[in-house]
């Protein structure tokens, strides 16, 4: 059997489509996991992997998608035996036909990782890594790791993978129309990820029809070199006779399939909903298509798990304020584990125009590996910019890359044989853009001739270990020209040749020039704006600094870079007064929850406590900070971490309120509501984020938990008296099992609203079904209970 790697790109290859759709024709009962057929319905398993490679696919997918440690313990299943299993038919139906390869079906945990969830990352990658040991030891060819819409997670499942196996992994991710995850990332961010951490191909699956993936896989191919794969929905699901069915049928979805393929896919099958006919009718119709080749591009690009930062667009501001060095307030912030303060030194820099912060801790007297790992995760919790990696000690840094959501920024490497000898392997395990520092054995080279040959060693060793120039930026270093005339030229003049001649981005920290000179502003701008003039891509500096913005704007507005003037008008349009970043030490609490952050709301509370009633800062400053943070939210100028981080916040500045009522009511919504996971569903994510928002908004929420059989969801909306109740749904196999709760409801308790989400529904079902609302997403329930509330 020819391995699928050397077969990618000779042709169009070939997934299977649904498994739950046909083993519901076969007798799966609505809510039934898949996975227990491989135990007790074998023959029924495998018949349906043979039905699959006899229309044609050439990969088939293990019965194994929620077959993960967290469900299977929930239920009392033996995770490896049910793996097993599920490899050992699938590998059956292959040995059967003589053709095929098996892919292990690894779908995400069904859980939020840490600071939004309580799963820690390191126990995630454990129960990947469990799950694929089980596959490989039972006979996979390749891994699957499908429908995941959190990069934090799918992080954490690459490399559970990866340790645990050398098989090639295929991944690919669930977005919503408009190319976002639900925990924000974009499909710019996500190949970027994915790319880093050395996957063999990347696509989309589930959530979607193939009308609506196309336009996203266009934008996709023009993003990554990898290989593309896409398993549609069979459009979107709809409701006839209390069946679940998908309206688009094997010809139509054949046909849109084929455009996926000439839009730059290799790799195509089905998802919810398709079944061996649309397979069947693909395969007829795409077979004899030719491979587009993958486009040739170098982009430079770091991430965080929502937004992704390309080198080469304009210059880049490199926030250097969470630093030690020269300043005396953050070491004492390190000693004494000021948290608070450091994250407001991040928030600042954001609010200033920032577009990475840099990150480093390094003081002698604390445990930099561990101070690195929690400021790296507590600043990405309530900030959506990249962070630069900053280090010197290789410890902390293999810690925080590990950690790290996204792809980071790393600084830095030298030219140092053993620089690069412990560097590069880092980058090459956990993807990243690496700073390359010109130094060499000698020292800093005193001439730009000489840091061009140091720039071009790392460049050389770097491509050893597998690591291309775009993944590479050199800083030529800037040095104190106090200290040598000519110190600032021979920084500019290397700064043009490296980028010239060897075509790579580089940045500078372009402070260090005016050391040991009075008024450093001066000199410092000027010598920004040379260097910008020169060609520099990304500058770390204090972008709190006025004298440094003022250069920086005017510069992106005389360059072009800076469309029609906005961002300089908008900036300097407005009196200083109201162009200056507020100060952080003077923020207020609508501010600090707005922020997402709890300690500054706590004390802004306190502060508050003193001229304000509880009452009065629940409606004049928590309420409306809350309103504004969900408006960006549904407006995606603000995502999911940085929404339940706000929601954090404002919890902290409801304890504090609550010791300060004296004797006043708490005003709690009058709407009680009751929210659950149906019968059959395992999966309580989106369920979890809506009940933590209803609480913010003062809502008596009861949690049924997930999979609730419907008589359960009737007696709790009964004994609480409940005015709303939320169900959710995530598997295309548990929604009939939303229908009955609701038909149920509605006749033992007809005057309660229903509203109703999940992954697998739309308007259009939500209405078919009988719900009295459709959550879009988590704010939009919100919306809809405080409108209910208000009619009460």
């Amino acid at each position: 059997m020819s391995s699928i790697m050397s077969r990618l790109g000779c042709k169009p290859l070939f997934f299977d489509g649904a498994m739950g759709t046909v083993l519901q024709e076969k007798g799966l009962v609505a809510g039934e996991a898949p996975e227990l057929w491989n135990l007790s319905h074998p023959l029924e398993i495998l018949d349906v992997h043979t039905t699959y490679l006899e229309a044609g696919a050439d990969i088939i997918s293990t019965n194994t998608f929620g077959a993960n440690p967290f469900k299977c313990r929930e239920n009392g299943i033996e995770m490896e035996k049910i793996v097993a299993a599920g490899v050992s038919l699938a590998r059956q139906a292959v040995q059967q036909a003589g053709y095929g390869t098996v892919a292990l079906d690894i779908g995400p945990s069904g859980k939020l990782l840490f600071p939004m969830g309580d799963l820690q990352f390191e126990d995630a990658v454990k129960a990947f890594g469990q799950m694929t040991r089980a596959g490989v030891a039972a006979g996979a060819d390749c891994v699957l790791l499908e429908t995941m819409n959190d990069i934090y997670e799918v992080k954490a499942a690459v490399l559970g993978v990866k340790e645990n196996t050398s098989l090639p992994i295929f991944v690919t991710m669930t977005f919503d129309e408009d190319g976002k995850l639900l925990t924000g990332g974009d499909i710019k961010a996500m190949a970027a990820v994915l790319e880093g951490l050395g996957v063999n191909a990347i696509g989309m699956n589930c959530g979607l029809g193939p009308g609506q993936m196309l336009g996203l896989i266009r934008e996709l191919r023009a993003c990554t070199l990898l290989p593309l794969v896409v398993n549609p929905n069979a459009g979107l699901p709809k409701e006839r006779d209390g069946c679940t069915y998908y309206d688009v049928g094997p010809e139509e979805f054949a046909a849109y399939m084929k455009e996926i393929l000439q839009a730059g896919a290799w790799v195509v099958g089905g998802c919810c909903g398709t079944t061996p006919e649309h397979l069947w009718q693909t395969v007829k119709l795409c077979k004899d298509l030719r491979c587009q080749p993958l486009p040739e591009m170098h982009r430079t690009v770091v991430t965080s798990g929502s937004k992704a930062v390309e080198f080469g667009d304009k210059p880049i501001i490199i926030g250097e304020r969470i630093n030690p060095t020269g300043k005396s307030r953050f070491k004492q912030a390190l000693r004494d584990n000021d948290l608070p303060f450091i994250l407001s030194e991040g928030i600042a820099q954001q609010d200033a125009g920032a577009h990475i912060l840099d990150v480093n801790v390094g003081l002698p007297e604390i445990d930099e590996r561990s101070v690195m790992c929690e400021v790296v995760t507590e600043l990405q919790s309530i900030s959506p910019l990249p962070l630069q990696i900053d280090t010197s000690d290789p410890e902390a840094m293999v810690a925080a890359m590990r950690i790290y959501n996204g792809k980071p920024l790393v600084n830095s490497v030298t030219a140092k044989r053993s620089s690069m000898e412990v560097i590069f392997p880092l980058v090459r395990k956990y993807g990243g853009v690496v700073i390359g520092l010109t130094i060499t054995e000698e020292g800093i080279p005193e001439t730009a001739q000489g840091r061009v040959d140091a720039a071009k060693l790392i460049i050389d060793t770097a491509a050893e270990y597998g690591i291309g120039r775009h993944d590479i930026i050199i800083d030529p270093l800037t040095m104190a020209v106090s200290a040598g005339q000519d110190a600032a030229l021979v920084t500019l003049d290397a700064l043009s040749r490296i980028r010239s001649e060897l075509g790579v981005y580089t940045s500078l920290g372009v402070s260090n020039v005016s050391f040991g000179l009075p008024q450093r502003e001066n000199v410092t701008s000027a010598f920004f704006l040379m260097a910008l003039q020169t060609g520099l891509n990304a500058a770390i500096m204090n972008p709190i600094s006025e004298p440094m913005m003022r250069a920086y704007r005017s510069f992106c507005a005389l360059s072009g870079y800076d469309e029609n003037c906005m961002a300089y008008i908008e900036a300097y349009s407005q009196t200083e007064a109201a162009a200056s970043p507020i100060a952080v030490s003077e923020i207020s609490l609508r501010e600090a929850i707005e922020k997402g952050l709890k300690d500054k709301a706590a004390r802004a509370a306190e502060e508050l406590a003193k001229t304000m009633t509880g009452l009065d800062m629940i409606d004049h400053e928590i309420v409306p900070a809350l309103d504004n943070v969900g408006r960006r939210f549904e407006a995606k100028t603000l995502f999911l971490p940085q929404l339940l981080m706000s929601a954090d916040a404002a919890k902290a500045a409801f304890e504090v309120i609550k010791t300060h009522m004296d004797g006043q009511a708490f005003e709690q919504s009058k709407l009680t509501i009751v929210i659950a996971t149906v019968k059959g569903d395992v999966h309580d994510i989106g369920k979890n984020i809506v009940k933590v928002l209803l609480e913010n908004y003062g809502f008596h929420v009861i949690d049924l938990g997930k999979d609730v059989p419907p008589e359960t969801v009737v007696e709790a909306a009964k004994r609480e008296k409940a005015g709303l109740v939320g169900l959710s749904a995530l598997m295309t196999t548990t929604v009939a099992n939303m229908r009955e709760t609701i038909d149920l409801l509605h006749s033992e308790v007809p005057k309660v609203k229903i509203m109703v989400g999940g992954a697998v529904l739309t308007q259009e079902y939500a209405d078919m079904i009988g719900a009295d609302f459709y959550g879009q997403d988590a704010m939009a329930s919100v919306r809809y209970a405080m409108q209910l509330a208000e009619s009460l």
